[in-house]
């Protein structure tokens, strides 16, 4: 035995590893993404493992994987390259795809990896659109069973890097992937967390899609500036942006992650990284407002109301009883504004009562009699007010 095949025994011991089920938030929100075939793009520093990542996605979902690095490629490696036929004047000049495309093809399955997306110029960027959103290379269409997944270092850490363009940016579900200290640890003595496509269920489809048109379509009504606003720096627009095709790719995430029952968090990650922070947060906040019980039901029940435990959403539910008040102010819905009101103060935090209170006060017309509850209120806003104070 030479050398050489002791060393290669010892690299063969050195990649024995294997997998265990661990939470990993980022990688289940990876997974989720790709469940949903959308195309995906992991930004983060050089050396953290966004390749390694991806390798044991592959192999755990049983995709062969190709990668291609997008910064050593030219245009036409991803656009096609002309072949002049018989009779062009006929038959046009079709745009042959590279041989990794036909392979891709051929297969009929597989995960797409476009690394070092940050370091390929502006024309190899334009040439991506296409094989990002159409899944087109030159005159070949990758079949459906292809996903594609980007990384990127940001510009700061990139070598000759350059900002993603806005049209190709638009097109992705952006992640930042950050090491975890013990994941690290414990891949290094051979064990790694395992990757698994996330288990949806049958019964909660219709629910999901329901709930996720719901959600997107209620936020873009009461926000209409939201439905596309480009950002007015580079830098910003090379990361998540809200568009229509961005509110889209959105709706499709809620979807998956609610018929895959997914954890409030990895939802966060992919809102965010879809429409940007902002919107996202507000679509958010928009989900815990749909199960909020209706203004009008608490109006007409006002002393059996069942309010919200968690503080902020309490503060919702009790500014909109205010409001559909002042929407259509009736001595007896004000009067049942305020029995609603001291529900509130008897089942929860007596500061939560103070703002709706005052303004509910404010509507009140000359010839309406105070109620009696609004003693205890008083008191009730009194106290809070000096504590404030």
């Amino acid at each position: 035995m030479t050398s050489l095949d002791v060393a290669s025994d010892l690299l063969d011991l050195l990649g024995d590893t294997r997998t265990e089920p661990r939470p990993d938030v980022q990688l289940e929100a990876l997974t989720l993404a790709v469940s949903a075939d959308l195309p995906v793009l992991l930004w983060g520093e050089p050396g953290i493992g966004k390749t390694s990542a991806l390798e044991q996605l592959a192999g755990a979902l049983e995709l062969p994987l190709t990668t291609v690095i997008a910064s050593v490629h030219e245009p036409s490696d991803f656009a096609g390259l002309p072949v002049v036929g018989d009779d062009p004047a006929v038959q046009g000049v079709p745009m042959a795809p590279p041989e990794w495309a036909v392979r891709l093809a051929r297969t009929g399955k597989g995960l797409l990896f476009l690394d070092e997306l940050s370091t390929a110029p502006p024309a190899v960027q334009a040439a991506l659109l296409r094989v990002v959103l159409e899944r087109r290379v030159g005159a070949l269409s990758l079949p459906p069973g292809i996903r594609i997944v980007a990384a990127a270092n940001p510009r700061a850490s990139a070598a000759d890097g350059w900002e993603l363009s806005a049209p190709l940016a638009n097109r992705f579900v952006h992640l930042r992937w950050v090491y975890d200290h013990d994941v690290v640890v414990r891949g290094l003595g051979g064990t790694w967390p395992r990757a698994t496509l996330p288990r949806l269920d049958p019964d909660r489809l219709p629910e999901a899609v329901a709930l996720a048109r719901r959600a997107v379509c209620g936020l873009l009504t009461a926000r209409p500036k939201l439905v596309h606003d480009l950002p007015s720096t580079e830098t910003r627009r090379g990361g998540p942006w809200p568009s229509p095709r961005s509110w889209e790719m959105t709706l499709r995430l809620l979807a998956f992650a609610t018929a895959a029952g997914a954890s409030r968090e990895v939802l966060s990650l992919l809102v965010r990284g879809t429409v940007g922070d902002g919107p996202g947060l507000e679509l958010l906040a928009a989900l815990d407002r749909l199960d909020l019980p209706d203004p009008e039901d608490l109006l007409a029940s006002p002393e059996t109301a069942v309010l919200p435990g968690r503080g902020d959403l309490r503060q919702a539910v009790l500014d909109g009883v205010v409001q559909a008040v002042r929407k259509r102010p009736e001595r007896s819905r004000w009067d049942a504004a305020w029995a609603v009101l001291a529900r509130a103060l008897d089942t929860g935090a007596p500061d939560l009562v103070v703002v709706p209170a005052t303004a509910l006060a404010e509507l009140r017309e000359p010839d309406w009699d105070v109620p009696p509850v609004i003693d205890r209120l008083s008191g009730a806003v009194s106290v809070s007010q000096r504590a404030s104070r």
